[in-house]
């Protein structure tokens, strides 16, 4: 586990999953991330990549060969390791390896760095293709906010909130797949009262948000914290289907699971990333913190 300061804020990382696992206020004790505690979820903030969600039955299809891959793909579960770290930044590296070759047959280096700016943590991917040839992939952010803030009040008491008016839809998930047909009213003007039940059947997710910032609010404390995401086409929204979790997951990605339909191979899935060999893609998001 790695720790990086500021005047305002403490994180740490950890080498499996590169994953951050705190962000804490330093002047109140103020705990911002979920913690990873298995009784609602072990993870805090995972990485997706090289997808986001799941393939249909876990399985897909490169070149006419079929590779099994888990659900979210092997970022969240492999081991990173540190590749630099500066006065206010830290840099884990995950490389390809004869094992991922066996899930994912594309040769990467995937960087990520997390900054300190202030009251926020940039957090800051980049792929490399260091193969010969095209590389496919998807990545996605999965960051899981305490929700209530500072334990303040109740889940039901805080509420979603958008800088710009939205008018947007929802697809639904079964199981894990994208149900194509199914996008349904969601969103209507700037707030979205939080419950339990928005996510009986999974996560929701978006792909017309005109906002590139989503902060979480509550009547019972003056503090906030939000995923500012600018340029990232697809939200997903979630919180244990059970209930009862005290997190919420404001999550930008590039890509989603799979349509229910879809039988194509991973270079024919839509919102997947094509990469030309020795090419990067960079992209990032922060967590803002207000109060």
């Amino acid at each position: 586990m790695y720790t990086l300061e500021n005047e305002f804020l403490r994180i740490k990382v950890r080498e499996h999953g590169g994953e951050l696992r705190e962000v804490l206020d330093r002047q109140d004790g103020t705990q911002y991330l979920w913690d990873g505690n298995p009784e609602y979820w072990q993870y805090s903030s995972p990485v997706l990549f090289p997808i986001v969600g799941r393939v249909k039955n876990n399985k897909y299809r490169y070149q006419g060969q079929e590779y099994e891959i888990p659900s979210h793909g092997i970022g969240r579960i492999s081991e990173y390791k540190l590749a630099g770290q500066t006065e206010n930044s830290i840099t884990m590296a995950l490389d390809y390896d004869e094992e991922t070759l066996k899930v994912y047959p594309f040769k990467f280096r995937l960087e990520i760095t997390y900054r300190l700016e202030g009251k926020s943590v940039a957090v800051h991917w980049k792929v490399l293709n260091a193969d010969e040839k095209e590389m496919y992939f998807s990545i996605g952010a999965h960051p899981a906010l305490r929700c209530p803030i500072g334990g303040e009040g109740r889940f039901e008491d805080c509420y979603l909130d958008f800088p710009r008016e939205e008018a947007s839809g929802a697809y639904d998930l079964a199981p894990g797949c994208l149900l194509k047909h199914t996008k349904q009213d969601f969103l209507q003007g700037r707030t979205l009262p939080l419950n339990y039940d928005l996510f009986r059947e999974d996560a929701r997710i978006v792909d017309d948000l005109r906002s590139d910032t989503i902060m979480v609010r509550s009547a019972k404390t003056s503090k906030a914290v939000g995923i500012r995401a600018a340029g990232f086409p697809y939200w997903g929204i979630w919180s244990p289907s059970q209930g009862g979790a005290p997190f919420i997951c404001l999550e930008p990605w590039h890509g989603h699971a799979d349509y229910d339909d879809f039988e194509g191979e991973i270079s024919e899935k839509e919102g997947i990333i094509s990469l030309a060999a020795g090419k990067s893609f960079e992209a990032e998001y922060s967590i803002v913190i207000e109060g």
